[in-house]
C-alpha cells in the first residue's frame, strides 16, 4: 500500500471561528458533479458484478462439459472487463479461454487467449503468471506439432522461473521441456530434465505435478525401450496419483504399465489393470473413460488373437461413442473393428 507523508500545521484561531459561523457556500454546479460521479461508480460496480456473474457461470458450464457455452460467458464478461479497464479480470477471462479453447481442440484460438494473457502480465511484470503462460503456449505448440518454437517458449519460462526463484515453475518448465526433448526423440536428455523436475516437484509438494511428470517419464522409458524403467516409474505415478485422489494421473499410469506389460507378453498383469482402469471409470460415471477401457480391452484381445472377445468390446466401446452422440469415435472405432475382422478372416 502506498504511504503518503502527511505535513501537520498549526490551525490560526481566526480561521477556526470562521468555519464555525460562516459555512462553505456549494453551488449547484458543484452538486451536480458530485452526483455524476457517484452514478459513475455505481454503473461501474454494476458492470463488475455483472461481468463476476459470468465469470462464475463460465466456471459452471465449463464444470458441466459444455465449454462452447463457458466460452460465450467468458467472452462476454471480457467484453465488460475491456470496456472498464480491469487488466487483471482480463488476464485471468484469457486463461479461461484458452482452457476452454483446449477443451474443444480449437487450440490456434488457445494460443491466442493465452498470448494475450502473457502480454497482460508482461505489462504488470507479473512474472509468475509470465510463467505460466509461456508454458501453456509451450504446451500448445508441442499440440500442434511445433516441438522447436515449443523449447524455445518453455526455455524463456525456465529463465524467468530460474531468475526470480520459482521453484514451481521451475519443476514445471523442466517437465516440459522434457516432453519437447521427447517428441525430438532425445530420450536421454528428456529423462535428465524429468529427474531434474522431480526435484523442485518434491521440494513445492506437489504430488500432482510429481505424478505428472513421473508419467512422462515413464512413456520416455518406453519409447527408449527401457522396460524395467518404464514399469517402475509408471507404478510410482500410479501409487502417488492414489494416495492424491488424482484420477487423471491414475488413469494415464494404468493405461502406460497396460501398455509395458503387453508389450512384453505379461497378458494377465495387463488385463488385471485393465479391469482396475474400467472400475474406476465406472466410480467416476464417466463415459469416455469406459469407452477408452472398452477399446483398450478389444485391442488387447486383438493382441492375443482372440477375435471374437475382442469384436464384442469394440462394439461396446461403440455403442458408447452413440451414447455420447461422438460421431468421429463411432467411425474410427467402426473402422478399426473392420480392418479386424478383414485380419481375422484372412487368418482363417
Amino acid at each position: 500500500m502506498k504511504q503518503w507523508n502527511l505535513i501537520h500545521f498549526s490551525p490560526l484561531p481566526f480561521l477556526v471561528v470562521s468555519f464555525i459561523f460562516h459555512p462553505i457556500v456549494v453551488n449547484g454546479a458543484d452538486i451536480t458533479e458530485q452526483l455524476h460521479r457517484q452514478t459513475d461508480k455505481s454503473v461501474v460496480q454494476q458492470s463488475i458484478d455483472q461481468a463476476d456473474t459470468l465469470l462464475r457461470i463460465g466456471q459452471q458450464q465449463q464444470a458441466s462439459s459444455r465449454p462452447d457455452k463457458a466460452i460465450e460467458s467468458w467472452l462476454q464478461a471480457l467484453s465488460i472487463y475491456h470496456s472498464i479497464g480491469d487488466l487483471n479480470a482480463q488476464g485471468l477471462i484469457y486463461d479461461y479461454l484458452g482452457r476452454g479453447y483446449v477443451q474443444l481442440g480449437r487450440y490456434k484460438e488457445a494460443e491466442d487467449a493465452i498470448r494475450r494473457r502473457l502480454a497482460i502480465a508482461r505489462d504488470n511484470h507479473d512474472f509468475q503468471s509470465q510463467i505460466f503462460a509461456l508454458n501453456n503456449i509451450g504446451t500448445l505448440l508441442l499440440q500442434q506439432g511445433e516441438p522447436t518454437a515449443s523449447l524455445q517458449t518453455l526455455t524463456e519460462a525456465l529463465e524467468i522461473a530460474r531468475h526470480v526463484k520459482n521453484l514451481e515453475g521451475q519443476g514445471l518448465s523442466l517437465s516440459n521441456l522434457g516432453l519437447a526433448n521427447a517428441r525430438l526423440g532425445n530420450y536421454n536428455k528428456a529423462i535428465k530434465l524429468y529427474e531434474n523436475a522431480l526435484t523442485f516437484r518434491r521440494q513445492t509438494r506437489d504430488p500432482i505435478g510429481e505424478a505428472n511428470t513421473l508419467n512422462n517419464l515413464g512413456e520416455t522409458y518406453l519409447a527408449a525401450g527401457d522396460y524395467q524403467g518404464t514399469i517402475g516409474t509408471y507404478g510410482s505415478a500410479l501409487r502417488i496419483a492414489k494416495y492424491s485422489g488424482d484420477r487423471v494421473n491414475e488413469l494415464r499410469a494404468i493405461d502406460g504399465l497396460v501398455t509395458a506389460h503387453s508389450s512384453v507378453g505379461r497378458y494377465e498383469r495387463a488385463f488385471d489393470l485393465l479391469q482396475q482402469r474400467f472400475t474406476l471409470a465406472q466410480e467416476l460415471q464417466n463415459r469416455q473413460e469406459e469407452l477408452k477401457s472398452f477399446e483398450s480391452y478389444a485391442q488387447l484381445y486383438e493382441q492375443i488373437g482372440n477375435f471374437p472377445t475382442a469384436r464384442n468390446f469394440y462394439e461396446r466401446a461403440i455403442t458408447v461413442a452413440k451414447m455420447l452422440e461422438d460421431s468421429k469415435q463411432q467411425v474410427r472405432l467402426l473402422d478399426r473393428l473392420t480392418q479386424m475382422m478383414r485380419k481375422a478372416n484372412l487368418g482363417n
